[in-house]
């Protein structure tokens, strides 16, 4: 008896339909599962045999084959086993059931009473299954809110075997699980760090709303409790509200690599990443056996923070280049290679010098000139070049701490900021560009004309600051952004200087 049912599989944050074929003949008693299994695959041998015969259900004994197709793709995770039973169940005759195969997909890891336990990536998987005309999904219960974000299909949570089989007969039907647009795009800012509470840094601060309204990359610069940390982790507050589909690409991110709660529907809040200064370079770009998403994937649509960026290893920073450069990352395994995306905003904090005080008003610095140099050398040129805007975080004076009136709450801050990318949103409508940071040659000769004032200050700046062509292309987008922020059109003397 042979029988077909559907599921899918992952390659990065990429769904792929897997047809399981079951064929059930007389022989010795044999269950082999082919079509390039991990070990993982390979185990569901024993678990689907459990989970089958503690269901009440009869486990054939002659010679079972199940192929996972297409055989030359390597299937990898537990994600397999719900289908693998369906189309066994199916083959003995257990499943009865008129239904069309070729609209359900079974995802999830079977447990040895039958329950079905959660997996990574349902909501990759679900993509994929919609997209192959897949209307009928079932699911981990654990997993359904992410599945349900999914238009277009019916997501029935199940946390048995005997449910799957139950519905399937038309004995006991699931309710498909229902997706609840109000309660996954509103977000509270109530009680988060507001940019109102840092006094003073008012230079700082305006640099944060330019960095947030072009989606700038952004480093500040400067001694020992000036405030760099706190202002870069309000940087957030005054981001725009992520899109639907912002949404949804950086819910996939989180979903296969783990990390969504249980119960979640989809991240509405941009993520902050901050990896500890010790991190390895496959832990920022990605990596592992079976390629998961690292710290620069997991901030895409958000903020990768780095603290004392010149403590990161040479090798940690330079891994940053391709990725700031192509909004995405390839990790190259001898199994193949992977794409994830990481559009991210890079913001670094660190110190003039190792004792952190070159520099300083008052405090004398101890490092040697020969140490100041060693500890800059730290940062490459390429890499600073992709980092649009790079400003100074001075100490502050007695008076600017206790007399430092109060100042613009993020709310206000992160209106303007909306209505900036607001523009930028409209300017850029035909283009596949989202942000100002985002502009290539092309688009900077479209949008960043300048006239012959501005054009004459810039020329000033490149030959006495001897700018490269990447230094050139940054001040351009950092200007239209300023320029954005003042509601002009044109770019204008004081949006260059």
């Amino acid at each position: 008896m042979l029988s077909t049912v559907y599921t899918t599989g992952l390659s990065g944050i990429d769904g792929f339909t897997v047809a399981v074929e079951c064929n059930i003949a007389a022989g010795l008693t044999r269950f082999e599962v082919v079509g390039l299994p991990d070990i993982a695959v390979k185990e569901a041998r024993e678990r689907i045999r459990a989970a089958v015969s503690n269901s009440h259900y009869l486990f054939p004994d002659d010679t079972v084959i199940i192929n996972l197709a297409p055989a030359d793709r390597r299937k990898e995770g537990t994600a397999y086993d719900l289908a693998i039973a369906v189309g066994l169940l199916r083959a003995v005759g257990s499943i009865s059931g008129n239904v069309d195969f070729l609209k359900y997909c079974f995802i999830g890891e079977l447990g040895l009473s039958g329950e079905i336990r959660s997996v990574h990536g349902v909501l990759c998987m679900c993509v994929a299954a919609r997209d192959r005309g897949m209307t009928e999904i079932f699911v981990p219960e654990s997993n359904a809110a992410e599945a349900s974000v999914i238009k277009g299909i019916n997501v029935y949570s199940v946390s048995e075997l005997n449910a799957v089989v139950a519905h399937l007969n038309r004995k006991k039907e699931i309710i498909p699980t229902g997706y609840n647009p109000n309660s996954a795009t509103h977000v509270s800012y109530e009680g988060e760090p507001d940019l109102s509470e840092v006094k003073g840094q008012e230079r700082a601060k305006r640099a944060l709303e330019i960095a947030a309204a072009g989606s700038h990359n952004l480093m500040l610069i400067g001694p020992p409790g000036t405030g760099k940390s706190m202002l870069s982790k309000r940087l957030p507050s005054i981001l725009p509200e992520m899109t639907f589909e912002e949404s949804l690409e950086t819910t996939k991110i989180y979903s296969v690599a783990g990390l969504l709660g249980e119960g979640s529907q989809i991240i509405t809040r941009r993520p902050f990443r901050s990896p500890h200064h010790t991190a390895s370079a496959v832990s920022l770009s990605g990596g592992g056996k079976i390629p998961s998403p690292g710290e620069i994937s997991l901030a895409h649509n958000g903020v990768l923070f780095l603290d004392e960026l010149p403590e990161f290893a040479k090798s940690v920073t330079e891994s940053l280049r391709q990725p700031l450069e192509d909004n995405k990352i390839t990790i190259s395994r001898a199994s193949g290679r992977l794409t994830f995306p990481a559009a991210f905003m890079l913001v670094c904090a660190m110190n003039p010098c190792r004792c952190g005080y070159f520099g300083h008003p008052t405090r004398p610095c101890v490092c040697h000139s020969e140490d100041i140099k060693r500890y800059m050398s730290k940062l490459s040129g390429p890499l600073l070049d992709r980092i649009d805007i790079q400003i100074e975080v001075p100490p502050l004076s007695y008076e600017e701490l206790s007399n430092s009136p109060s100042t613009e709450t993020s709310a206000v801050v992160r209106e303007r900021v909306t209505t900036a990318r607001r523009i930028s949103t409209v300017r850029f409508k035909d283009e596949k560009v989202y942000s100002n940071a985002a502009m290539t040659q092309q688009h900077l000769k479209k949008y960043c004309k300048l006239g012959t004032e501005a054009s004459s200050l810039m020329r000033d700046a490149f030959e006495r600051m001897k700018l490269s062509a990447r230094g050139y292309d940054r001040i351009l987008r950092v200007a239209r952004t300023i320029a954005d922020l003042g509601g002009s059109e044109e770019i204008m003397t004081i949006h260059i200087a």
